[in-house]
C-alpha cells in the first residue's frame, strides 16, 4: 500500500564486491566500537562478530561449518524446549504479556513502513534509484524479510531480484536491535 507498481519494479545496480579485508574488519570495529560505547550490548553483537569472524577469516573452517549446521539447530532446540518449558498458559495469558506482544507487533508494522518511507525519501536526493521494498527488510527479522521483499519484488517484475539488496538493511535491523537492547538495558535498568 506504501509503494507504487513502479517503485516495486525499480531495479537497483549490482552491488561492489566487499573485500576480505572488509569483512574481517567489520565484526572487528564493529564490536570494538559497541564495547566502548555500549558495553551492555557488547556480549549479545560480541557473538554476531564472533560467528561474522569465524567464517569470514577462514581459519577454523571446522568450527565454522559446526557453529553454522549442526551447533545452531542443537541450540535452537534447547532454547525452543527451555523457554517453552517455563511457558504455562496462567503465566502467559495475562494481560501484560499480551500487551507486549501487541506492541511488538505495532513495533514491527511501523519500522516496516518507517523503512519504506525511508527508501523513498532516499530516491528524492539519490542519483541511483533504490527499491522502496528493501526499507521493509530493515526489520530483524532475519531472513525472512529480505525474503519477503524479494518475493514482492519477483510479483511486480520476474527478473528483480532484491534479496542480497534486501540483506544489508536486514542485517542493519539485527545490530540495530542488539544496540537498543543494549541502550534500554544501561538506561532503564538504570532508573
Amino acid at each position: 500500500a506504501l509503494t507504487t507498481e513502479t517503485e516495486r519494479k525499480i531495479r537497483m545496480v549490482q552491488l561492489r564486491t566487499v573485500s576480505k579485508r572488509e569483512k574481517i574488519l567489520f565484526p572487528v570495529v564493529l564490536l570494538m566500537l559497541v564495547a566502548l560505547l555500549l558495553p551492555d550490548a557488547a556480549p549479545l553483537l560480541g557473538m554476531f562478530c564472533f560467528g561474522n569472524l569465524m567464517r569470514e577469516s577462514g581459519v577454523v573452517e571446522r568450527l565454522s561449518d559446526t557453529v553454522q549446521n549442526g551447533l545452531i539447530n542443537i541450540v535452537t532446540i534447547f532454547l525452543g524446549l527451555s523457554v517453552g518449558a517455563k511457558l504455562v498458559a496462567d503465566k502467559f495469558l495475562q494481560p501484560q504479556t499480551l500487551g507486549i506482544l501487541l506492541l511488538g507487533v505495532i513495533a514491527f508494522g511501523i519500522g516496516t513502513a518507517a523503512g519504506v518511507l525511508m527508501a523513498k525519501l532516499m530516491n528524492l536526493c539519490s542519483k541511483n534509484k533504490i527499491n522502496p521494498l528493501i526499507g521493509s527488510a530493515g526489520v530483524s527479522a532475519v531472513p525472512m524479510a529480505a525474503r519477503v521483499s524479494n518475493k514482492v519484488g519477483l510479483e511486480s517484475d520476474a527478473q528483480n531480484f532484491l534479496l542480497m539488496h534486501a540483506m544489508g538493511p536486514n542485517v542493519a535491523g539485527v545490530i540495530g536491535s542488539a544496540i537498543a537492547a543494549g541502550v534500554m538495558l544501561k538506561y532503564v535498568l538504570a532508573m
